[in-house]
C-alpha cells in the first residue's frame, strides 16, 4: 500500500513509521479497494510551507537560468523514467482510463521541458527610446523578476499536469511553490513532489502540504504569499479572488463547451471526436463536450451516427487499455449527474442513447431537447453526458454558444475559412478548435477562459508573465 507524504523545507512528514501525523485512506472510485493513504498535515505544518518557500526564494530567485533550465530537464527525465508507475496510480486514484493518464503523464514531461526551453530566450527585451528627441543616447532594457511565494492550488481531474502548469513555470521564473492537492488526488499530487525532489530540487523551493480546506482560507491571506493560482471550482475560485483583493490572483475555472457541427463537416471524423470529448474520463474535464449543436441540414444523420457511437463508447474499467468512459470520482457525483439528467427528462427533454449507472459508473447519455433553464443547459455537467440540438446557421450558432456565462474552448468542425475565421473573431471564448473537439489543449498555449471561466493565462509563456514583474533600466549611454 503507498504512502504520501508532505514536502515541507526538503524534509518529508507522515511517513509509514510516523504515527502523529494523520492520515487520508484513499479508496479506487471504480472498485472501492485501497489505493493508499496520504499524509493530513495542520496549521503549523502549512505554515512550515509557507515559511520554507519564503527562505528558499531569497536564493533561488537570484539562481542561474543554467541551474533552473537543468532543474526542470532533470524532473521531466524522472517522469520519464517513472511513467508506468505515474499512470497506474493516477488511473486508480482518480478512474482516469490508462490510455488517459499515460497521456498525461506524457504531457507533465513535456511541460517541463517547455519551461526549460523557454528560459533560453523569454523575459529579457531592449526597447528603443530615441524616437523621443530626449531619449537620444539611452538605452532601455526591461527584465521581469519573481514575485514570491506562489501558492498553487489543484484539482483531483489532472493531479499531474494541471500542477505543472504551475511549478514548472514558478520554477522557470525564480519563484518558489507551496502546493495544494485536492484530497481526491493527494496520492497522486504527493508523489509529483517527492520526484521533483527527487530531481534536485533545493529544500523549500518546492513544498506540499494535504489537508483541512478551511486552514487554505488563512493561509491565502499570509503577507508571505505573494501569488495565488487556482484551479477548480467557479465558486471557490470567485471567493478566492473576491477574499484576496491585494495578491496576484490566476484563475481556472469551469465550462460547458460546446461542439458546433457545420454543413460540410466530415460526420464520421466530428461523431468520434465528439464522443471522445463528451464521454472521455466520463466528462471530468473542464473543456468536456457538453453542448453539440448541428446544421439542420445534416442534423439527422449526425444524431443517427452520435446515438450508435453513444451506446458503442467503451465504458467501465479504467485499467483496460480500451475505455473511454470510466467512473465519476465518487458517489455524490454520480446522484449530482443523474438528477440532473433526471430534471431534464421531467422538463421533456428525450433520451436517445445511454443513460443508467453502475456503483460509480455512468453509462454515456445522450439528450436532445434539453430545454433552458434547466442544470444541464445552464451549469457544467462534470460528467458523461451530451445534449444536441439544431441550428440554422453560424449566426444562430455563436449566440447559442455565448449564451453560457463560461467561456473556456469552442470547437467548430468545418473546412469553410471563412465560417472558421467567422467563429474566430466572434466568439467570446479563450480559444476556438478548428475541425476538432474544444477538448484539444496544447501545454505551450494560452488557456483560460473569458467571463465565469476563470482570469488570467496558463501556458507556459504566459504562466511566466503572470508569475513576474516587468521592470526597466535605462542607461545613458556617455559619448566616447
Amino acid at each position: 500500500m503507498r504512502t504520501a507524504e508532505l514536502l515541507i523545507g526538503g524534509h518529508f512528514v507522515g511517513g509509514v513509521c510516523d504515527q502523529t501525523t494523520p492520515k487520508q485512506v484513499v479508496k479506487d472510485p471504480f472498485d472501492e479497494s485501497t489505493v493508499g493513504v496520504a499524509a493530513e498535515g495542520g496549521r503549523q505544518e502549512l505554515l512550515g510551507c509557507i515559511e520554507a518557500a519564503h527562505e528558499a526564494f531569497g536564493s533561488w530567485r537570484n539562481s542561474p537560468r543554467h541551474a533552473r533550465q537543468k532543474l526542470l530537464r532533470d524532473i521531466a527525465g524522472k517522469v520519464r523514467e517513472r511513467a508506468n508507475e505515474l499512470s497506474d496510480i493516477l488511473t486508480r486514484e482518480v478512474g482516469k482510463p490508462i490510455s488517459w493518464s499515460r497521456g498525461e503523464v506524457s504531457r507533465l514531461a513535456l511541460t517541463f521541458d517547455y519551461a526549460a526551453d523557454l528560459l533560453s530566450t523569454w523575459g529579457v527585451a531592449q526597447l528603443p527610446v530615441d524616437m523621443d528627441p530626449r531619449g537620444e543616447g539611452y538605452r532601455c532594457f526591461v527584465d521581469r523578476f519573481p514575485v514570491g511565494v506562489v501558492f498553487c492550488i489543484t484539482p483531483y481531474n489532472w493531479p499531474y499536469n494541471l500542477a505543472a502548469h504551475k511549478i514548472a513555470p514558478a520554477l522557470a521564473t525564480g519563484n518558489t511553490v507551496v502546493l495544494k492537492p485536492s484530497p481526491q488526488s493527494s496520492i497522486s499530487t504527493l508523489t509529483m513532489a517527492r520526484l521533483i525532489h527527487e530531481a534536485g530540487c533545493p529544500p523549500g523551493v518546492v513544498n506540499a502540504w494535504n489537508g483541512d480546506t478551511p486552514l487554505v482560507a488563512e493561509a491565502l491571506h499570509d503577507p508571505r504569499v505573494k501569488i495565488v493560482s487556482f484551479t477548480g471550482s467557479e465558486a471557490v475560485g470567485w471567493q478566492i479572488k473576491e477574499a484576496t483583493p491585494g495578491k496576484k490572483v490566476s484563475l481556472e475555472l469551469g465550462g460547458d463547451a460546446s461542439a458546433v457541427v457545420m454543413p460540410d463537416a466530415d460526420l464520421d471524423w466530428a461523431v468520434k471526436r465528439i464522443v471522445s470529448g463528451g464521454y472521455g474520463y466520463a466528462g471530468q474535464v473542464c473543456i468536456s463536450i457538453q453542448h453539440v449543436l448541428i446544421h439542420r441540414s445534416v442534423y439527422e444523420e449526425a444524431v443517427d451516427k452520435l446515438t450508435k457511437a453513444t451506446d458503442a463508447c467503451p465504458t467501465g474499467d479504467p485499467k483496460l487499455e480500451d475505455t473511454v468512459c470510466g467512473p465519476l470520482i465518487s458517489e455524490s457525483a454520480v446522484r449530482r449527474v443523474t438528477q440532473w439528467v433526471d430534471e431534464a427528462r421531467s422538463a421533456e427533454a428525450k433520451v436517445l442513447a445511454g443513460g443508467g449507472v453502475e456503483g460509480n459508473v455512468m453509462r454515456p447519455t445522450l439528450l436532445e431537447a434539453v430545454p433552458d433553464g434547466t442544470k444541464l443547459s445552464t451549469e457544467e455537467v462534470f460528467g458523461p453526458v451530451l445534449t444536441v440540438r439544431p441550428f440554422d446557421d453560424l449566426d444562430e450558432a455563436i449566440e447559442r454558444v455565448d449564451r453560457s456565462r463560461f467561456g473556456i474552448h469552442c470547437g467548430i468542425f468545418t473546412q469553410n475559412i471563412r465560417w472558421a475565421e467567422d467563429a474566430y473573431r466572434r466568439l467570446d471564448v479563450g480559444a476556438v478548435i478548428v475541425d476538432d473537439y474544444p477538448t484539444l489543449r496544447f501545454d505551450n498555449m494560452p488557456y483560460g477562459g473569458q467571463r465565469r471561466s476563470g482570469f488570467g493565462r496558463e501556458g507556459l509563456a504566459y504562466a511566466m508573465d503572470e508569475y513576474t514583474e516587468p521592470k526597466a533600466m535605462v542607461v545613458r549611454v556617455r559619448p566616447l
